[in-house]
């Protein structure tokens, strides 16, 4: 199983538009962020987590050439912005694109793409989606890969991690409850979200990261969703994580 990530930042990036912080500034390529996503190949399928604004440049880049499925963890733009992309998978797979998420995902999806989901005089060029439909309780993608959804609440919005084979992703999350929290338990590996190092209202900061992280015994954690308030990369690293927590940068690769 191998896991690219193909976005570690916040909903604006890093760096962000007209910003002179050190962060934005910087000349290290780690601290150079588009919008979180993720790319899991396991098992004979490739399947995307989230489709955000950068999804045709992160599709490019890692010249991804054939996607099975896309799992949307919530609705916001930073993830959802470039479904419209898919059409290129259309074009080349013949077929739709399976499309896994919550009702609720699913209605704002249509709401924000109605010339996708319309019934008569369709666009001609529009992307061709299958939507799935995610409940919480495990699903598995083209009858082969076994995914486990991971109820979570971005501030008063219900968000979703996934849990494949012995990863797990976590996104964009403020609380998880202890339900939920034994889905992640005996993970080998974790993605999870930290938005920077002081508290926020909707994200894990650094130092509740850290602490679900260590109570729940993660041998191996990478960090995601950062925003350039959560500081230079070698500095945080170096400074603030223990061995076994590391910051996230686009395109890092995971083999499990």
């Amino acid at each position: 199983m191998r896991v690219t990530l193909l976005g570690t930042g916040t909903s604006m990036g890093v760096p962000i538009i007209g910003c002179a912080c050190p962060v934005c500034i910087s000349a290290d390529v780690r601290d150079k962020r588009l919008r979180t996503a993720a790319l899991i190949e396991t098992d004979g399928l490739t399947i995307a987590i989230d489709c955000g604004p950068d999804f045709r440049q992160q599709m490019l880049q890692h010249r991804v050439q054939h996607l099975d499925a896309v799992l949307f963890t919530h609705a916001h733009r930073d993830h959802t912005g470039g479904l419209d992309d898919v059409r290129a998978y259309n074009l080349w797979q013949q077929k739709p694109m399976p499309v896994y998420a919550t009702q609720r995902v699913q209605q704002i999806l249509k709401n924000h793409y109605d010339y996708v989901f319309v019934e008569d005089n369709k666009y001609a060029g529009a992307p061709n989606v299958e939507l799935h439909t995610i409940l919480n309780h495990p699903f598995t993608v083209n009858n082969r890969v076994t995914v486990t959804p991971i109820e979570a609440l971005h501030g008063n919005d219900p968000v979703l991690g996934f849990r494949i084979h012995d990863f797990t992703y976590l996104t964009d999350a403020s609380h998880v409850n202890s339900r939920e929290e034994e889905k992640i338990s005996g993970s080998k590996v974790l993605v999870l979200n930290a938005l920077r190092q002081k508290k926020h209202w909707s994200h894990f900061n650094l130092p509740q990261a850290l602490e679900l992280i260590n109570r729940l015994q993660i041998p191996k954690a990478y960090l995601t969703h950062i925003s350039h308030q959560m500081g230079l990369h070698h500095e945080v690293e170096s400074n603030l994580l223990p061995p076994h927590v590391r910051l996230a940068y686009d395109g890092l690769q995971i083999t499990l």
